[in-house]
C-alpha cells in the first residue's frame, strides 16, 4: 500500500494552541494544566496522546475483528500512564523521564466472541495499532488487558 500523509498546522499564544488538521474542516484545541501556565480549558497534549492511543485501539480493533469474523457491539477502553515532569519543567535530563512510563490499556469488549478470540483481538490490536507502536518504539512499557464484558 502507498504511504498516506497526515498533516497538522498549529498556532497559539502562551501554552494554548489551535491545531488545524489538513483536509478537515475542524480544529483541535489544546491547553495545559495551570501548573504549566495553562487554563485547563482544553485537553493537554499529553491527554490527547492518551486519547489518540484509545481511539486508535478502537479503530484497529474493528479492522482486526472483521478479519477474525467477530462482531464488536461496544468497546470500553481505559488508558493510563505515569509521567514524571522533571525533565520537561526543569531541564534536568534523566533517561526515560521525557515520556510516559507504565502505560496501561484496559479494554472491555461487548461481543459475540469467545474469551480466546478476545485475547487474539487484543494481541493483534496491540501489534497493529500505529499509536501503540509509537509508544513501544519510545521504550514505554505497555500492558494490554482485553476481556469480554
Amino acid at each position: 500500500m502507498p504511504l498516506i500523509t497526515f498533516a497538522v498546522s498549529g498556532e497559539g499564544t502562551g501554552v494554548a494552541q489551535t491545531v488545524a488538521v489538513s483536509g478537515a474542516e475542524y480544529t483541535i484545541q489544546t491547553d495545559a494544566y495551570p501548573a504549566f501556565g495553562g487554563q485547563d480549558a482544553h485537553p493537554s497534549p499529553l491527554a490527547y496522546a492518551l486519547a489518540a492511543l484509545s481511539s486508535c485501539n478502537q479503530v484497529t480493533a474493528q479492522v482486526v475483528a472483521k478479519e477474525l469474523g467477530i462482531t464488536i457491539e461496544h468497546v470500553h477502553i481505559d488508558v493510563a500512564a505515569d509521567f514524571n515532569p522533571t525533565t520537561m519543567t526543569t531541564g534536568q535530563h534523566r533517561e526515560g523521564e521525557t515520556t510516559f512510563q507504565n502505560l496501561r490499556v484496559d479494554a472491555v469488549v461487548t461481543t459475540d466472541a469467545t474469551d480466546e478470540q478476545v485475547a487474539t483481538l487484543g494481541a493483534e490490536t496491540a501489534r497493529r495499532c500505529p499509536v501503540t507502536e509509537l509508544f513501544r518504539l519510545a521504550g514505554v512499557a505497555i500492558t494490554n488487558d482485553w476481556r469480554r464484558a
